[in-house]
């Protein structure tokens, strides 16, 4: 059914205009003024804003992780992330030992099929490349249409990759244009300090950033900068957190190089403090890399601003605190990293951000949806509101004031990380590709209506000489 979106105000990356949208057959079909209606759903959008659907780099759904799996499935997680203003997730597809790279993509396929409520992506994650994964790997990608790769250099005992695996996952996206993610932290001395402090009785849950210091993500951050550089490849830094990562990056990006960062709600917003909550409270905000010193928070919001760090993931990894975070009360390393943010990305942004002038509308757009489509082979079809453009469009009421609460959110989790905090800014309805998730904060989508979006490797090499010519 076709629906005209009148009185609204149309905000995207680079402009705010009132304007009408005509959506049909999926896709924006029309941006004007009186536009006719013809038998359309007429939904009345007057003193709302008008927002591209969120694109969300970063979740973490239905993963086996610290010996248990995330609370949130491809149902509730992509449920939450609707009733957020997210219509695009981009999840971790995580290989385990498997010696075909694409029985893992089947796996996460089953995970999402039939349940997903929003469009979705995968970025492939590698942790061992041999011979033979190696020579699977630029395959996999092309036929999967998968144009991203993930390497952890943390977790040493679950993911980390050597530096020899990040070299070569470099090299793979230099010659096939995939980006490659970085989660940038010295694992192995962040394990040397790990067990320091539990040989010396320290099991208290602030003790997990106090073994993970931003020193040892700031090394990491460049010793991938160099290696990305130095294999001639694009580089997305996730999560990006404290002042030495952010400082790397910027001197990168003045010297050419080409490399992007991610920050996340939680690191704007939160600081190690929490973790120093009474008893066990603190496990609630155990996720990696760590919150830091409530300084960072100023750095990182000047990053935004001034363009140095692109985008805005959740880093979505939802675990119960009665129940899964207890794992670890005994022991701050067996406590599971992750938090459940995947539902507040948008709203919390909004509020903090644009609500509180420091960034604009168009930054706001940007920052939650315009930059991901482009960076990761999603753009003009997702991240925008053009015509032709899929009509993934957030109705979204910029005056309402609340609280954000476990009790009030989506997440299949007993703790929401944000409790209590005021914002300003809500999001009322929400379509995908023309079809109401969110009617009147209802969910009203089905399980299982999200698509996998396969996405175009633009091969680096091919660019590389086009440009050269066109010099």
């Amino acid at each position: 059914m076709k629906k005209l979106i009148t009185g609204g105000t149309v905000v995207t990356a680079a402009d705010e205009y009132r304007a009408d949208v005509l959506v049909e057959d999926g896709k924006v079909a029309q941006i004007g003024h009186d536009l006719d209606a013809g038998g359309a759903e007429v939904v009345d959008a007057s003193g709302l804003l008008v927002f591209p659907g969120g694109i969300d780099p970063h979740t973490h759904l239905d993963m086996p992780f610290n010996n248990t799996v995330t609370d949130d499935d491809w149902e509730t997680g992509t449920i939450a992330a609707a009733h957020g203003g997210t219509t695009t997730i981009i999840d971790f597809c995580l290989t385990a030992g498997e010696k075909r790279l694409k029985d893992a993509v089947v796996k996460w396929h089953e995970k999402a099929d039939g349940k997903a409520v929003i469009d979705y992506g995968f970025h492939l994650m590698v942790g061992e490349l041999n011979e033979d994964t190696l020579s699977q790997l630029p395959d996999v990608l092309e036929e999967e249409g998968i144009a991203s790769v993930k390497v952890f250099l943390a977790y040493a005992r679950e993911f980390q990759a050597s530096d020899r695996t990040l070299f070569q996952a470099f090299k793979v996206g230099a010659d096939t244009g995939a980006v490659v993610l970085v989660h940038c932290e010295n694992g192995s001395v962040i394990d040397e300090l790990v067990d320091t402090a539990l040989a010396e009785g320290h099991t208290e849950p602030k003790y997990h950033y106090l073994t993970r210091p931003p020193q040892l993500e700031g090394e990491a951050t460049k010793r991938a900068i160099e290696l990305a550089n130095l294999a001639g490849a694009k580089l997305y830094v996730v999560h990006v957190t404290c002042k030495e990562a952010v400082d790397e990056i910027i001197e990168a990006r003045n010297k050419g190089y080409d490399v992007l960062g991610e920050t996340c709600p939680p690191y704007l917003t939160l600081d190690q403090t929490y973790l120093e909550k009474p008893g066990f409270e603190g496990a609630k905000y155990v996720w990696s890399p760590p919150l830091r010193e409530k300084s960072n928070q100023d750095v990182l919001w000047h990053a935004l601003q001034s363009g140095q760090l692109q985008t805005i993931g959740s880093d979505q990894c939802s675990f119960n605190f009665n129940g899964k975070k207890r794992l670890g009360i005994d022991d701050f390393s067996k406590i599971p990293n992750g938090g459940p943010f995947i539902e507040d990305r948008f709203g919390v942004m909004y509020s903090e951000g644009v609500a509180k002038g420091r960034i604009s509308l168009q930054e706001f757009v940007a920052l939650v949806s315009t930059n991901a489509a482009k960076t990761f082979g999603l753009f003009p079809q997702k991240g925008t509101i053009a015509v032709g453009s899929d009509a993934d469009i957030v109705l979204f009421d910029p005056n309402v004031e609340r609280t954000i609460s476990a009790s009030t959110h989506h997440m299949n989790v007993d703790y929401n990380a944000f409790e209590g905090m005021e914002v300003r800014g809500e999001p009322v309805s929400v379509m995908v590709r023309g079809e109401w998730v969110i009617k009147d904060r209802k969910f009203v989508g089905n399980p299982g209506s999200g698509k996998y979006l396969r996405r175009k490797l633009a091969n680096a090499k091919t660019v590389r000489q086009q440009e050269v010519m066109q010099s």
